[in-house]
């Protein structure tokens, strides 16, 4: 009778972990964040989500785009100006991340990746939800719109969320003959503009929206998320790496595009190409800014080397503001302003005041 070796079998078997689990990020996560946040806002996070539940919120002004259902009749009969209703927002609240996925994602210059620093604000920001009761849900890109998450509340959720934003495995096409396969590079680039739609086409009612992304994409998705935050509450969370601004000194370089594959040799010890780089970063960082400006919606920066804490106590002063200035009571501080000009409504309301 042949004996085997268990150990081996059992080695063989068992697939080695690439990574730590889901629970065990929703564990990490929970303890460094989570607890440090409860202290910090007192557990005070109805205030951040406003919608169409059942308690009244506050009053103010009638802005373009408002849903005219929500208008006070009796205050505006009163004031002689429309004035609307807002609410906070009730436990049957849904929130949705759309995660743009793609290649360029999975890159950092630190320890930490773009696509590691979305995995867990998204897992923070559902479970703070689903701790009170609400629902989360998500849509998936990564060379194209590929799953979909329904909106659902609960822990198993939120591990449910991570596992599906666990690393995904490089595509590969075949090499020639006698060659390995290689790496198949993202010919096509990503294509926002498609995770918006397939959110448009998924989100029924009125929801709180986070749209996770590098937004290194072709154009076309500016007025897609211009329609969705029409009907939907919308954060734009771009996550960006200190070394896409600035470059190190670091000889000669090759750098690949994570979207085309494209590789071009680069001598970063020249001070003049790393000034045009600097450049170029900050005139795209303008036009981005300008793009989510006019699509209006509100914008949180997600750096590699940010503390979550921190990106997620700027998340709430944002809301907060936010909800102040659409109230009338104070203007944004600069650093939470969108770098846009006014439109002709806010002439107008200032005007009229």
């Amino acid at each position: 009778m042949k004996l085997f070796n268990r150990k081996r079998l059992e080695a063989v078997a068992a697939p080695a972990l690439v990574g730590p689990t889901p629970e065990q990020v929703l564990r990490r996560l929970e303890w460094t964040v989570l607890r440090r946040l409860d202290g910090l806002l007192q557990g005070d996070y109805r205030t951040l989500w406003r919608g169409t539940g059942l308690d009244l919120a506050d009053l103010r002004e009638y802005q373009h785009h408002d849903d005219v259902r929500h208008i006070d009749w009796n205050v505006t009969a009163r004031l002689q100006t429309p004035y609307v209703r807002e609410y906070h927002e009730d436990r049957e609240m849904s929130a949705w991340f759309l995660l743009d996925l793609s290649p360029s994602v999975d890159f950092g210059s630190g320890e930490v990746k773009k696509g590691r620093a979305a995995s867990d604000f998204v897992a923070v920001l559902a479970r703070l939800l689903t701790r009170h009761g609400n629902r989360v849900g998500a849509v998936f890109y990564g060379s194209d719109v590929d799953g979909v998450l329904p909106a659902r509340g609960g822990r198993m959720q939120v591990l449910h969320l991570l596992s599906r934003l666990q690393p995904r495995p490089a595509r590969a096409v075949p090499g020639p003959k006698g060659k390995p396969a290689r790496q198949a590079p993202g010919a096509a680039g990503t294509r926002l503009a498609d995770l918006l739609r397939a959110g448009e086409s998924v989100l029924r009612r009125r929801s709180t929206v986070f749209v996770v992304s590098d937004f290194v994409s072709h154009p076309g998705w500016q007025a897609v998320l211009g329609r969705l935050a029409q009907r939907h509450d919308v954060t734009a969370v771009r996550l960006v790496d200190p070394m896409e601004r600035d470059l190190p000194d670091l000889g000669l370089l090759t750098m690949r595009d994570a979207e085309t594959g494209e590789q071009v040799l680069v001598d970063t010890h020249d001070p003049a190409f790393r000034h045009r780089f600097r450049q170029l970063a900050a005139q795209r960082d303008e036009e981005l800014m300008h793009q989510l400006g006019r699509a209006h919606v509100d914008t949180l920066e997600l750096a590699t080397d940010d503390d979550l804490s921190d990106a997620i106590l700027r998340f709430v002063q944002l809301r907060r503001q936010r909800a102040r200035v659409m109230g009338g009571a104070t203007a944004l501080p600069t650093h939470l302003q969108r770098r846009t000009p006014p439109g002709p409504d806010a002439a107008n309301r200032r005007a009229a005041r």
